[in-house]
């Protein structure tokens, strides 16, 4: 799956990440559909110069700029989100989500998974639960009654 090297290539970094989103919701069982990862990256100097040797390898560039531009070390120290293209699929490089949280304040709430065969920080139903009861887009309310439903089924007894 393209999707895995995008996050094989992310760990063989040794990038600190939390999948948010719509990824996070199928690792957990979630019966969604998406086409992209979205990432909260720690914005620290040294993970931020491992982030950028990682999007070089996925031959990252911004997918809503006609001209590619390669993401750089200036843009990958904002809070912004960075929409990217990669040589393996869509990447949303989030430098926080909601008004301000940021990748360490994620890691309460985030729980390691095994995916592709690597452990990664995952974003829990419960906190994405949360996230997206504060969201109004159409997407965001029907993905909602979705993570619910899933996390239902996920306490309910065996």
């Amino acid at each position: 799956m393209a999707l895995a090297d995008i996050l094989r290539t992310l760990l063989h970094h040794r990038v600190d990440f939390v999948v948010v989103g719509g990824m996070a919701a199928v690792m957990q069982g979630a019966p969604v559909h998406t086409f992209d990862i979205d990432i909260v990256y720690s914005r620290a100097e040294d993970n931020v110069a491992r982030l950028l040797a990682a999007l070089r390898d996925l031959d990252a560039v911004f997918r809503t700029d006609p001209r590619k531009l390669v993401p750089n070390e200036s843009h990958l120290r904002s809070t912004g989100h960075k929409l990217l293209s990669t040589r393996h699929g869509v990447l949303d490089v989030l430098g926080t989500i909601e008004e301000d949280t940021s990748y360490e304040d994620l890691l309460q709430d985030a729980l390691w998974l095994e995916v592709a065969g690597a452990p990664i920080r995952v974003l829990s139903l419960e906190r994405l639960i949360q996230i997206k009861e504060k969201l109004t887009r159409p997407k965001d309310r029907a993905m909602l009654l979705v993570l619910k439903a899933t996390l239902e089924e996920k306490r309910r007894p065996q």
